[in-house]
């Protein structure tokens, strides 16, 4: 895998009252990210979404929050990508992972939905396309499928916040080989960290 990232996406939903849920574990990666390059990102309507330009190890990157809900990403993602002509396998989406416990993050590739509203928009809206990587930020699983919603829509207690920070940053100090196409560096130093 040689692909060089070109935009970043960090998903979650709009609004104070899903600050810092869950679900929102993606755009606060990105929330993140721009901080420290000292890039805010601002509102930029054509994109529907929050938007920054930043440079990388020397490579320019786009970071996108949508400001549509979750099941709307796509909307966001595919009008950015449309618009820098930027292919799915250029594009990383950060992202919560119900399957993963907090204190972990992995970098896949492509794969299907797993029910993920968000990505499941994505997918539809980049032409049934799957080849777009994923950066999923674990926040463990309630149990049982009826609770997902609420569980994801809530505030994590403090000690699994604090471990979903370790892993957000230590997937931030992957991101420079990440975005440089080293993804077998990233995901092996990624992959054996436990926050």
């Amino acid at each position: 895998m040689t692909d060089t990232i070109q935009l970043i996406v960090g998903l979650g939903n709009p609004g104070a009252e899903y600050s810092g849920t869950r679900h929102n574990a993606g755009a606060i990666l990105v929330e993140q990210l721009a901080a420290h390059q000292n890039t805010p990102l601002r509102p930029e309507a054509r994109f529907h979404g929050h938007y920054a330009k930043v440079l990388l190890n020397g490579h320019p990157v786009h970071l996108l929050i949508p400001a549509t809900f979750m099941n709307l990403s796509g909307k966001a993602v595919a009008s950015l990508a449309n618009f820098y002509k930027i292919p799915p396998e250029n594009i990383l989406v950060v992202h919560d992972e119900l399957d993963l416990q907090p204190g972990t993050a992995r970098l896949k590739k492509g794969g299907g939905h797993g029910g993920h509203n968000g990505l499941r928009d994505i997918i539809t809206r980049l032409g049934n396309n799957k080849d777009f990587y994923r950066l999923r930020i674990g926040i463990g699983h309630p149990g049982h499928a009826s609770q997902v919603s609420g569980f994801v829509l809530t505030r994590a207690p403090e000690t699994e916040r604090t471990q979903t920070q370790a892993a957000i940053e230590e997937a931030l100090r992957q991101l420079p080989l990440t975005v440089a196409g080293e993804w077998q560096r990233a995901m092996n130093q990624l992959h054996s960290f436990s926050g």
